[in-house]
């Protein structure tokens, strides 16, 4: 009956103007019944009426202003609210923003349900102004043609892609046109690819970036942040939203960031994980994926890069029935595939394996993974308490972050029970007197610490480039290589080629593993700190990582410039 209305209130205006005679009137409201375009298009194409009649006529009937699109420059239409199924729903084009006012240019000034639609999407205020049709028509054409035209798929081959399967969950709301339908078919391919090349390259990490004036996406490759694509600013919010319909969060929420997960199947026997990220930004929201891939924690210690005494420690560690097992570093330092790696040699039948972690990023068959909780109230303390109900043989937390968590976990370390976690510090000596600055007694640490791995992640050299690099040796000493050494190695330097990114190809572990014996369990019952407990490591032969980097730069696995950077010397 609305539309209806509508209809005959455009048809009073144009018969009180001649330009509809009586007797059209009953035909045109009984042939339009059976159409699906646009009144006012119907009027134009089917029964040739002339469109700029048509404009002026309502424009002075309904008062509103008329608009000559013929000329009009389609940049002016604000990038990231072209919404394809908006506009061609209602036949309404947002042309131009002024404060917060949207001007939606229309050809039937009765449609008022497009202008509340677009204010509801947009978040604007609208004002109307009136066209004609037929001008209308063109530019939403134009419009819409730069935007579809802006995103290249082309070059994309979609048999590539034809094996993978999203397994995402559907919405009903799909009002941001990016839930998978046939107008937003390239946003889903280009994803797609994206995702893609993301896996191939071996990124840990990536970022979708909008800014005011540009938009991009980068790849973490390696440790090291590399723009990878620039596509237009126009596309962010549909960009946004379909990640975030892959990840099953609420499309319609951009105030507040959310935390989603897609698993990304590449054949039946392999899947990639991917943890989502969204943080609302001044532009748009910024995304950032994590790739999840539990084939990491399968790569045996062997691959990790431990120096045969440092890993002789740590399955020494990993073969006692109790005791705690710290591992430090900094984000992205390859902390939880150390850990992985020994549960996943500790995962047998014989044992009972529980972990708390936020978030839980590789699933392992046979090991019971808690997700942490903090508004539910399951909580690091809440779960380790838990574990302790459960009859277990390792328990493995995925950080300690307070006082509570390090006295419970160092409680299971002491009652028949392994204890696997990390902590947030710069090196093994640190992590000690971290414990006791949390509060915890120095003899619960010494007593049930078992070791220490402090580790960071080098690039390594491409086997296919690398070039060798001539040092002077006395560069080399200050540098902190062994003089007894010196003319014994030949170090490599990075070149770049097709098969590599700027001379490196993957990334190799360093690392600091200490036995907390009795000398540093003195030290740390008598109140010493971190230097000394260092000082006393040394006497007793365990490589720092300053140490640990120069064995793999004399091995030619990496680097002396990426040493340097990853000990910060």
């Amino acid at each position: 009956m609305k539309g209806l209305h509508q209809q005959s209130s455009v048809l009073s205006a144009l018969s009180k103007h001649n330009l509809v005679t009586s007797e059209q009137l009953d035909e045109i409201s009984a042939d339009f019944i059976q159409q699906k375009k646009p009144f006012v298009r119907y009027l134009v194409e089917d029964k040739n009426f002339d469109a700029q009649n048509i404009a002026s006529i309502l424009s002075r009937s309904f008062g509103y202003a008329l608009i000559d699109l013929q000329h009009f420059d389609t940049s002016l239409v604000p990038e990231g609210i072209r919404n394809e199924k908006l506009i061609r729903k209602h036949n309404a084009l947002p042309l131009f923003l002024r404060g917060k006012v949207l001007f939606v240019a229309m050809s039937d000034p009765t449609n008022l349900d497009a202008l509340e639609e677009i204010q509801f999407n947009t978040g604007f205020t609208t004002e109307l102004v009136l066209t004609n049709e037929k001008s209308l028509h063109a530019c939403i054409d134009k419009v819409l043609e730069e935007e579809s035209d802006a995103l290249d798929i082309s070059d994309i081959d979609t048999e590539e892609l034809s094996g993978i399967d999203v397994q995402e969950e559907r919405t009903e709301d799909d009002s941001d046109g990016a839930t998978g339908g046939k107008e937003d078919a390239p946003i889903v391919v280009y994803i797609n690819k994206i995702l893609l090349d993301a896996i191939k390259k071996g990124a840990s990490d990536l970022h979708f970036e909008p800014y005011e004036k540009s938009y991009r996406i980068r790849f973490r490759v390696d440790g090291i942040l590399t723009e990878v694509a620039k596509p237009p600013i126009s596309l962010s919010s549909r960009m946004a939203a379909r990640l975030k319909v892959m990840s099953k969060l609420d499309i319609a929420e951009r105030r507040v960031p959310q935390d989603g997960r897609i698993k990304l199947a590449l054949s039946k026997r392999k899947s990639i994980d991917f943890r989502v990220s969204t943080l609302p930004t001044m532009w748009g929201e910024k995304i950032v994926m994590r790739i999840l891939d539990s084939s990491s924690a399968m790569l045996g210690i062997d691959m990790l890069g431990y120096e045969a005494e440092q890993k002789k420690i740590y399955m020494d560690a990993l073969a006692q029935p109790q005791g705690m097992i710290l591992v430090t570093g900094p984000t992205g330092s390859g902390k939880t595939v150390s850990l992985y790696t020994g549960l996943n040699i500790l995962n047998t039948q014989e044992r009972n394996i529980s972990t708390a972690e936020d978030p839980v990023e590789i699933n392992l068959e046979g090991i019971n993974q808690v997700q942490i909780n903090t508004k539910a109230g399951l909580t690091f303390p809440s779960a380790l308490r838990s574990f302790l109900r459960q009859d277990p043989d390792i328990v493995m937390v995925g950080e300690i972050r307070d006082l509570e968590t390090a006295e419970i976990a160092i409680k299971a370390a002491q009652t028949g029970h392994l204890v696997l976690s990390t902590l947030h510090t710069n090196s093994a000596a640190e992590t000690l007197t971290r414990l006791l600055n949390m509060g915890v007694p120095s003899y619960n640490v010494a007593s049930s610490v078992s070791i220490i791995i402090a580790q960071r992640l080098a690039r390594r050299l491409c086997t296919q480039c690398k070039a060798e690099e001539v040092i002077p040796e006395a560069e080399l000493l200050k540098q902190g290589f062994p003089e007894d050494k010196i003319g014994q190695f030949t170090l490599f330097k990075p070149v770049g080629c097709d098969q590599c990114t700027g001379g490196y190809k993957g990334r190799v572990g360093i690392y600091e593993v200490i036995k907390i014996g009795e000398q540093v369990a003195n030290i740390i019952m008598e109140g010493g700190n971190s230097l000394d407990i260092a000082a006393q490591c040394q006497k007793e032969g365990f490589d720092n990582l300053r140490q640990s980097g120069i064995k793999k730069a004399m091995q030619g696995m990496t680097s002396l410039e990426e040493i340097n950077r990853v000990t910060n010397s």
